[in-house]
């Protein structure tokens, strides 16, 4: 079990995000107000606070939506979790493991400093089952 420790949106795509502290996922959509929402199988990203932690080990200054992450958590290794995995986010919310890492198909400000990034390989993708708030704090959980 986890617990979130981030949650973050941005008004536009290719852009860092904001730790709003708290949110709504919003069944078969995403997480309310994000750019990244939409009826697709990458509805709502996540990323441990542990990978970023990482980044920051190799002296960038970095923090949680900073990957343009919608939600960081921390004490679950998500990485490891296969495809079809689901999550219960929060006291309501629902999600489904739908993607682990993706490509990068243009290097964002992360790499260019850092020559690596870690949302491409650590960051895991969910599409949002049951909808429910969310918030800094919320545990994380598999649903067996």
């Amino acid at each position: 079990m986890g617990k979130i420790v981030a949650v973050c949106t941005s008004p536009r795509k290719g852009m860092r995000k904001k730790n709003v502290g708290e949110g709504i996922l919003v069944t078969e959509h995403g997480l309310e107000g994000d750019a990244h929402t939409g009826t697709w199988h990458r509805q709502v990203s996540l990323l441990a606070l542990e990978s970023i932690q990482k980044m920051q080990k190799m002296g960038l200054d970095v923090k949680p939506g900073d990957f343009a992450e919608n939600i960081t958590t921390e004490d679950m290794d998500l990485v490891s979790l296969p495809v079809g995995t689901k999550l219960r986010l929060g006291g309501q919310a629902l999600g489904q493991v739908t993607q682990i890492g993706k490509e990068c198909h243009t290097r964002c400000a992360i790499y260019h400093q850092a020559g690596d990034c870690v949302m491409p390989k650590e960051g895991i993708f969910i599409r949002v089952l049951q909808g429910g708030p969310v918030k800094v704090g919320d545990r994380v959980e598999i649903v067996e």
